[in-house]
């Protein structure tokens, strides 16, 4: 195991082994909602945090968004099922064809991406699904610089490196699942294979990996975005420019990376384990953190909001006993958190989960 704190935590998440079977679905549908929600985020797709429960969980459509961001976000949620299908049943190898029918499966068809260049020239080009890039692909890292990844040349090479190597390591069984899953999740996105999606195929590489090794999956969460591209970028100062480097890096080369991704999960299985072990009226969740309310009103007012859907200030001050005034002062704090939602047919949505 990476260092001590991981390791508890995978303790912890062992000795509540097998969870109920209510505790396994409050887990599920959390997950369900803050892994599309945050690997989509990333990526720049508009939908809230309660615009996207509402999509995959009740398939509603609520508010103003872009007709393309409930279709990815659909999509999304297809590919993540698909992955877990496959990392839960299937016992043979990872193959390449998977990978790509995964990223078919996010984008559902080709599309035609226009800019405009400097001096108002514009421009197009075709994104396609499930295909290997055409054309080479870079990012504008925070310092300015422009960062290639692999040539369209030299990905198909690579990526067949790649994935044989992932197959023969895991056989070996020298790295560990949480070694394999960080390091194939670096070399992945040093080769950047597709043009579009190459950041959410990824995460879902990193949680097909620890699935099929029995860990619980984990979200990089969107908030923590740029801490999360910094540990790339340390990494990619060891390991150098040239994209052959970076998608054969080692474990050691990208310590950095290795280090920050070894927090990240220790935090998330820890999360997972406060979720189903912490019985407090008190302490809710949302996006993966634990919101601990300072006073019960706040969570007196969520369950009669759970309740009934269609409480009026009237029901709501009889029920908790509060005057108007703060009573309106805490739904507004709850609204502006994102916490609750009023639809325009005056019904609550909760989007905050109890501990209990």
């Amino acid at each position: 195991m990476e260092n001590k704190k991981l390791e508890t935590a995978f303790e912890r998440w062992q000795s509540i082994q097998p969870l109920s079977e209510n505790d396994r679905e409050r887990l599920s549908r959390r997950f369900t909602v803050d892994f599309n929600y945050n690997s989509n985020h990333i990526e720049g797709n508009t939908l809230t945090y309660g615009q996207t429960e509402l999509l995959l969980l009740f398939g509603k459509v609520a508010g103003e968004a872009d007709f393309r961001d409930y279709e990815e976000m659909k999509a999304s949620n297809v590919g993540l099922k698909m992955m877990l299908q496959e990392a839960t049943e299937s016992k043979l190898p990872l193959t390449q064809n998977f990978i790509r029918t995964l990223h078919r499966t996010l984008l559902r068809e080709d599309f035609t991406v226009y800019r405009t260049l400097p001096g108002g020239v514009q421009t197009s080009y075709t994104i396609h699904a499930g295909q290997y890039k055409t054309r080479p692909n870079s990012v504008i890292t925070r310092y300015g610089n422009r960062f290639e990844y692999a040539s369209p040349e030299e990905t198909p090479a690579l990526m067949t490196d790649l994935v044989d190597w992932y197959n023969k390591a895991e056989e070996e069984g020298k790295l560990t699942p949480i070694e394999l899953a960080i390091l194939f999740h670096y070399r992945y996105i040093r080769i950047h294979p597709f043009e579009d999606g190459n950041g959410r195929i990824a995460r879902l590489m990193l949680n097909y990996i620890l699935s099929r090794h029995n860990l619980p999956m984990i979200v990089v969460r969107s908030r923590l975005k740029q801490a999360y591209l910094e540990a790339l970028h340390q990494a990619d100062l060891i390991v150098g420019a040239t994209p052959a480097d970076g998608a054969h890096a080692s474990l050691k080369q990208i310590r950095p990376f290795h280090k920050h991704m070894v927090n990240l999960i220790t935090k998330e299985v820890e999360n997972d384990v406060l979720f189903v072990t912490e019985k407090d009226e008190n302490v809710w969740w949302y996006d993966g953190e634990r919101i601990a309310f300072r006073t019960p009103t706040y969570a007196k007012i969520l369950r009669e909001l759970q309740i009934e859907s269609n409480a009026t200030l009237a029901y709501l001050q009889q029920e908790i006993g509060i005057n108007r005034s703060a009573l309106q002062k805490m739904l507004q704090f709850l609204q502006e958190k994102g916490y609750v939602q009023k639809d325009d047919n005056g019904a609550w949505r909760v989007f905050i989960t109890p501990s209990n």
